[in-house]
């Protein structure tokens, strides 16, 4: 006993230091974040330009709920950067709505192909190299733009930044507000927000619309950023907790402990020596009442040949007879009926001997035994 102590001792102690290396060593991990989220200060995400317009502007927030919910008041700015899923049709007609009230999207998106029916062309070099464009002032600018892809401007859309390959932003009218679609969301990231000429060309498409209010649409990037159990809590509480998980069983199984009920034996539970019952059996032989013990003892029969059988307890022994040939398979039919028809008789004597008494005693005993044993 005191050795599987000791080794018991021994395991909490190694899980304890692996507790505490695991909290300082994993304090210092830097968090990590997804792509394009306005929250994150990783280089590919989009807070540095998400403050900048909180201090320039002011009014800037984030959304993180449906489209259905986006208030229909006009001069509004609803920045996409790289959604991480295509909208279904019903929200893709709810961001319609918002435009259509006098709001603007900003879509940035390598590849918006099919988004709000945009549609794009190849075109371009597919390299890391500065490109010179041509803004809406028709202003020489500085970009990167890693994918060789292009809008495939309608004619009513307005270009806004375009190169020889053709356009890279455009804005499109849709009821009193607008669509502004530009394939490069590498612009609004940390790492490329003040590279070359990505600043003002961000800010020009911003300002096309004069918003008053600007929201940063973080439910285009769906759960990746949605709270759950191991962003709620820090990695040193959740590890002490699947720890000290693993030290309860461990301790449960030392201590011998065992789930689910415990079901009694039959025997264990049930006082066969109970005084009442022997006082009873001694004034039914003294006083010679055969015919009241064996009614009793009949009538105990016929309830568990309920419980057990499925027999109706109302019915007479006589009545009782399809359901015994059904499940008394030890005995032929030609017994049954016999056993029936002499029981019901004795049961109706006024009174009996005792030889007929316990003749009848020992059936109901044998009858009573394979009921209960199935």
């Amino acid at each position: 006993m005191a050795k599987n102590k000791s080794k018991l001792i021994v395991l909490a102690v190694i899980l304890l230091l692996f507790a505490v290396l695991s909290y300082f060593i994993g304090s210092r991990a830097p968090k990590e974040y997804p792509n394009y989220l306005s929250e994150s200060p990783a280089p590919m995400g989009t807070k540095a330009v998400f403050t900048y317009l909180q201090n320039e502007i002011g009014e800037v927030e984030r959304w993180n709920s449906s489209p259905n919910l986006l208030e229909k008041e006009d001069g509004q700015l609803l920045i996409m950067v790289e959604p991480f899923f295509m909208p279904e049709s019903e929200e893709t007609g709810q961001y319609r709505e918002f435009m259509e009230a006098g709001n603007t999207i900003l879509l940035f998106k390598t590849n918006p192909q099919g988004m709000f029916g945009l549609k794009t062309v190849q075109g371009g070099m597919d390299a890391e190299e500065i490109i010179t464009l041509n803004d809406k002032q028709d202003e020489k600018r500085n970009a990167l733009l890693p994918a060789p892809i292009r809008l495939d401007a309608a004619d009513e859309d307005e270009v806004l930044i375009s190169d020889e390959a053709g356009p890279v932003a455009l804005e499109r009218g849709v009821g009193e507000g607008s669509l502004i679609a530009a394939t490069a969301p590498q612009w609004m990231t940390n790492d490329f927000i003040l590279e070359e000429d990505h600043l003002p060309l961000v800010l020009s498409l911003i300002n096309e619309s004069s918003p008053r209010t600007i929201l940063f649409d973080e439910y285009i990037h769906g759960g990746e950023n949605d709270a759950s159990v191991v962003t709620l809590y820090p990695k040193w509480f959740l590890l002490l907790m699947v720890q000290g998980l693993f030290l309860a069983i461990l301790w449960l199984w030392y201590q011998g402990k065992r789930f689910g009920p415990v079901v009694q034996v039959r025997e264990e539970h049930v006082r066969f020596s109970d005084e009442r019952i022997k006082a009873l059996a001694a004034w039914h032989l003294r006083g010679k009442r055969f015919t009241d013990s064996l009614n009793i003892q009949a009538d105990y029969v016929k309830l568990l040949l309920q419980e057990k059988w499925g027999i109706p307890y109302s019915k007479d022994w006589t009545d009782s007879t399809g359901g015994l040939l059904r499940k008394w398979t030890s005995a032929d039919e030609k017994d049954i009926n016999r056993f029936v028809t002499e029981l019901s008789d004795a049961l109706e004597k006024e009174t009996l001997s005792k030889q007929e008494y316990l003749l009848w005693s020992k059936k109901l005993d044998r009858l009573r035994k394979e009921v209960e044993e199935g």
